[in-house]
């Protein structure tokens, strides 16, 4: 007779109900043995089908596959459309070809980062904003109300899978063709598989290489993920979830964990996305040029955290503390097989943002010591080499 486990050491789980959407391919994750799901704009997303371990080295070596639907594509359309994307971002946009992708912050009056986003252009009036977790509909259509421009923001029928991995341009060629073998890195093209409308991008938050599937018809997600899962065979595909090992790696950063509303892009080191010379205006303008001016009294950093491997990654901020004071906290860190130590961020005072000073993070065992270091550690795989 099994013995009923005990409640008090029961694992927690995580309920379903129809205040939470389920996306395209939730009943494909089940098949494929999901064993956990966070909520991610307002959407159930797998966590883990393996371990964490397990699914990097598949991503790292072969090819995985991603629902990520819950990046709710937010659609911007109208004779305004591009004047309007320029007022939400501090980027200079005036570049931004029909077909191409764009990484992009959302900043607020205060020049705070209400957002991080992938634009993707698709046609002339025509752009989806791809976020990061948070409420960037209801954000746009509030800043669309008295801006006095003719757009229209809604939430299109789109859903997205993320192909990621080396062996990710394998698969791709042998469901679309020899043509995505000559995609440019963050550029995009409309297409079908077997009927179903897609937009395939060369994007993803992998630090592999990879692509995205935008499926434009929800009614085909549970086909979609099949016919890719098959495709996939031949080179050891694996459903995952987005991996924290290898975007803590690659410095892919996560909102709300390492980018807040109280973060501005120069917090973040992200200088090189705002243009304060442009002439068009956008939100947070005046705000940034101040911030500039002055400069600011937080960085984030990367760290590499001493002592035994990690286990899993950390719950909440740890406190980071010099000679007995909190300067600031780490955002994410976890344990990297392949470089074989502890590496993560944190956002700190400026004083102590330079390479190789020290201090104490509040780790969950315990007190550590930890250096600031050079990051990301592991660069981004852009170039699709020849295939086989």
């Amino acid at each position: 007779m099994t013995k009923p486990a005990d409640a008090k050491n029961a694992p927690p789980t995580i309920s379903f109900g129809p205040r939470v959407h389920k996306s395209p391919y939730f009943d494909a994750t089940l098949r494929y043995g999901a064993k956990s799901f966070t909520i991610y704009n307002h959407v159930y997303m797998p966590t883990c089908y393996s371990s964490p371990v397990e699914e990097y080295w598949s991503l790292v070596n072969d090819v995985t596959l991603w629902d990520v639907s819950c990046q709710r594509q937010i659609e911007i359309t109208g004779p305004d459309a591009f004047r309007f994307i320029q007022f939400l971002t501090p980027r200079d946009m005036s570049h931004c070809e029909v077909g191409q992708c764009k990484y992009m912050m959302l900043t607020n009056q205060d020049g705070g980062i209400v957002n991080d986003a992938i634009l993707l252009r698709v046609r002339e009036d025509q752009f989806w904003l791809s976020p990061g977790d948070g409420d960037v509909l209801m954000w746009a259509s509030g800043a669309a109300v008295n801006s006095g421009m003719d757009v229209r923001v809604f939430e299109p029928d789109v859903s997205p899978l993320q192909l990621q991995g080396p062996k990710s341009p394998h698969v791709a060629r042998d469901l679309f063709g020899d043509w995505v073998l000559d995609m440019k890195y963050y550029w995009l093209k409309e297409t079908t598989l077997d009927g179903i409308p897609l937009v395939i991008s060369r994007t993803g938050w992998s630090g592999e290489l990879g692509y995205e599937l935008y499926l434009q018809d929800s009614t085909c997600g549970d086909v979609l993920w099949e016919r890719v899962m098959d495709a996939g065979k031949l080179y050891n595909i694996k459903p995952t979830a987005p991996n924290t090992i290898r975007s803590i790696e690659g410095g892919l950063l996560s909102y709300v964990s390492d980018i807040t509303l109280q973060d501005n892009p120069f917090v973040i080191g992200m200088d090189k996305f705002v243009n304060l010379d442009q002439d068009d205006d956008f939100i947070g303008k005046v705000a940034l040029t101040k911030i500039k001016a002055e400069g600011v009294k937080r960085r984030l950093i990367g760290i590499e955290i001493t002592g035994a491997p990690l286990t899993g990654s950390n719950e909440h901020f740890w406190a980071v503390s010099k000679n007995g004071e909190q300067i600031g906290h780490v955002t994410r860190c976890v344990y990297s097989p392949r470089l074989k130590k502890n590496i993560g961020w944190a956002n700190v005072a400026s004083e102590y943002s330079s390479i190789g000073t020290k201090f104490y993070v509040a780790a969950s065992d315990g007190d550590r010591h930890a250096t600031v270091c050079e990051a990301p550690w592991v660069k981004a795989e852009i170039r699709i080499p020849p295939l086989d």
